[in-house]
């Protein structure tokens, strides 16, 4: 299997390149890459191959049956970072437009999908509903560094705009997951009625995010005494922590958002011990650069391109309502700021790209059994594939146009 890996990393890497010479986010070649190595490729043309060739060029049965758990741990790596770039000060500064900005868009595009599942694929509501979880996040894959970017050139700085942004897309992925797993647990069987519901997301928000942060406080004590630590082994301590705090969830032990309370971790760390969470965040912006390339590889590899056409003008469509009902909701996060329409204008084009949570969340409903599984999975990779790139290119043309640049 190493030999399998290897491959396919040298495959992903080398699709990611090609797409970044055409000026598209690189990993639309990783998630090409995974569909080209796939099981559903591999069926079509795997006859004609020895095994031998098959095992090494193809992703083996041995990892596509891993494939959740890889995913999962990813998913983390993405919390893990988001919780380390949560600056206290800067949400203070700023926390209202943002608290605004990163509830407000995802509620309302939510209830446009949930809507559009509903009555265009005549999904059950709590599939409609784990639907619209999937879709609406944003993308951090795709925020975060076109945000960096604007602040290195100063456009759009003196509203602290780019920093607006970055902490509502956080805040934004955190409703997401943490609505996502609650509508998954539902469907699951984890809760028994429409009442308790509704009574649970409170009480696993709540309870997430405290034990989260006693969780963090605990990592600062005694890292504190441990200073001695090198760094890799205070990554393997935090990242094992967090996989059990998930494991914690999905035991069913107590209701919890285990992902809220990962990202609760992060923003402990940093508010109380800042020169390790920087340390930290450069040694897991490391770990992601393996992690990205196996998530968007793998969420390639089960995507059944054939159910593609059977959903085809569907997904668009829903896919394009839920940014409508995002974009709507963006204007209505801004209301009563200092913004003006073409500063309010970027924002909606830098919530456009779906792609990171997307990836990790995607195959989860198909992994699980739930009905509507294929269907979601290929929503959601058609939402990466025609968001990201669009995202990507507004975010960079657009910028200069429509932000102030700060002397």
């Amino acid at each position: 299997m190493l030999a399998n890996i290897a491959i396919i990393v040298l495959i992903a890497l080398f699709f990611a390149y090609i797409f970044k010479r055409m000026q598209l986010p690189e990993l639309l070649g990783m998630i090409f890459a995974g569909i080209l190595l796939g099981p559903y490729t591999r069926n079509l043309i795997g006859t004609s191959l020895s095994k031998e060739i098959i095992d090494l060029f193809f992703i083996s049965d041995g990892l596509l049956e891993i494939s959740p758990e890889l995913r999962t741990s990813a998913l983390i790596v993405i919390l893990i970072r988001a919780g380390l770039g949560i600056n206290k000060k800067n949400l203070k500064q700023i926390g209202g437009l943002a608290l605004k900005m990163g509830s407000i868009p995802i509620m309302i595009e939510a209830i446009f999908l949930m809507s559009a599942g509903r009555f265009l694929l005549g999904l059950s509501f709590v599939e409609a509903s784990i639907l619209a979880f999937t879709i609406a996040a944003v993308s951090p894959a795709i925020i975060v560094p076109g945000m960096i970017d604007l602040k290195e050139k100063n456009l759009g700085k003196n509203k602290s705009i780019p920093t607006m942004i970055l902490a509502g897309a956080s805040i934004d992925v955190i409703f997401a997951i943490t609505f996502f797993g609650i509508f998954v647990d539902f469907e699951n069987g984890g809760t028994k009625s429409i009442a308790g519901l509704l009574l649970n997301i409170p009480i696993s928000i709540i309870l997430g995010i405290i034990i989260g942060l006693l969780i963090g406080q605990l990592f600062v004590g005694y890292f504190k005494k441990n200073r001695n630590i090198r760094d890799t082994k205070k990554v393997l301590i935090f990242m094992t922590i967090a996989i059990l705090f998930n494991y914690l969830e999905k035991s069913n032990i107590i209701p919890i958002a285990s992902l809220i309370g990962i990202i609760s971790m992060g923003y402990i760390i940093l508010s109380k011990y800042d020169v390790l969470a920087k340390r930290l965040s450069v040694k897991f912006s490391k770990v992601w650069v393996l992690a990205e390339i196996i998530l968007f590889v793998l969420i390639g590899a089960v995507l059944d391109i054939s159910q593609l056409p059977k959903i085809g003008f569907s997904a668009l469509l829903i896919i394009f309502i839920g940014l409508l009902g995002r974009s709507i909701g963006v204007f209505t996060s801004l209301i009563k700021s200092e913004l003006n329409y073409k500063e309010r204008l970027f924002c909606v084009m830098a919530y456009t790209p779906k792609a990171t949570v997307q990836a990790a969340l995607g195959a989860i409903p198909l992994s699980l059994g739930i009905n509507s599984g294929e269907t979601i999975l290929a929503i959601a990779v058609l939402s990466i594939i025609i968001t990201a790139p669009l995202g990507s290119v507004l975010i960079k043309t657009f910028a200069d146009k429509l932000l102030n640049k700060d002397n």
